[in-house]
């Protein structure tokens, strides 16, 4: 009997010992596992950072908001094909702006020749017109600008002269200037037989930019449909001969019926030169500057 006590109490020392032994070994096996998930779990919290977008306040400071109408105003310098050109806009909307453009040069023109009639003048660019601004994509500079010429001052006029003993010619016939008393008149050519006329012009480059900034450089081209240009010759005044040096074959230029007649037709073959020119062609580049007059609206336009 004492043996089989001595058994069961060497059994129960044995398995005490081992739970003793075993149960830290577990634990620190335990904890060690945690530890290295833990870390696994920064470390690739470190290689993976989660993505989350930027407030939308943040995510607009590049592009202003919807103005509120007529609130920004812009001016522009340029040059183009009427001359020096001089531009104010404002915006009606997110997509609209109202411009207002007015263009002016002058032109002397010293001994220009033809037929053999001499002609010194000037050519007068003057116009102003109005144009609606569309820009389908708001942040991206194409436009589209239908529009008015409100007035329209284009023009050239010249004095026509025939130097003494020279020869010119009108419909094919020859005539010669007296030496005594030459050849005078005046030439004009209009370009605006349509007052006011449509405009339609496209380009790139907004005055008033909805992408944060002051400074643009518009370009546009286009045409004005003016219509035909309309074009007068006259001369009235001086003597015309039908040969050189005869001064019995003079008369005094503003009578002559057959000189006034072949007049007549030659002006009529210089309309008909001009008069496909039914389109004044609208070209300038500038550079301008917008200002807030008053505070941008908070939602969409």
């Amino acid at each position: 009997m004492f043996t089989q006590e001595n058994g069961q109490l060497r059994r129960t020392i044995c398995i005490t010992v081992a739970l003793v032994t075993i149960s830290p070994a577990a634990f620190a096996l335990s904890s060690s596992g945690d530890t290295a998930s833990a870390n696994t779990t920064s470390s690739s919290s470190k290689a993976a950072p989660v993505t989350r977008p930027f407030p939308p306040a943040v995510a607009a400071l590049k592009y202003d908001p919807a103005p509120a109408p007529f609130s920004q105003f812009a001016l522009s310098l340029g040059l183009g094909a009427g001359g020096f050109n001089l531009q104010a806009a404002t915006n009606v909307n997110h997509y609209v702006n109202l411009r207002l453009t007015g263009n002016t040069y002058s032109y002397t023109v010293s001994n220009l020749s033809t037929n053999g009639l001499t002609l010194n003048g000037k050519l007068n660019l003057a116009s102003s017109g109005l144009s609606v601004d569309v820009y389908p994509f708001p942040y991206n500079g194409l436009r589209f600008s239908p529009g008015i010429f409100f007035y329209n001052g284009n023009s050239a006029n010249a004095a026509v002269s025939v130097a003494g003993a020279n020869s010119f010619s009108l419909n094919h016939a020859t005539y010669y200037s007296s030496s005594s008393a030459p050849v005078q008149g005046t030439a004009s050519l209009g370009f605006n037989a349509r007052n006011p006329a449509f405009t339609m012009t496209t380009g790139w480059g907004n005055l008033i930019s909805r992408v944060r900034g002051r400074f643009s450089i518009p370009f546009e081209f286009g045409a004005a449909f003016v219509g035909a240009p309309m074009a007068n010759l006259a001369l009235n005044s001086g003597q015309v001969c039908t040969y050189r040096h005869d001064t019995s074959s003079c008369q005094n230029v503003a009578t002559d019926q057959r000189l006034q007649s072949n007049l007549q037709v030659q002006l009529a073959k210089f309309q008909n030169a001009v008069n496909p020119l039914k389109a004044y062609p609208i070209i300038s580049v500038g550079i301008g500057y917008s200002f807030k007059i008053r505070q941008h609206s908070h939602g969409p336009s």
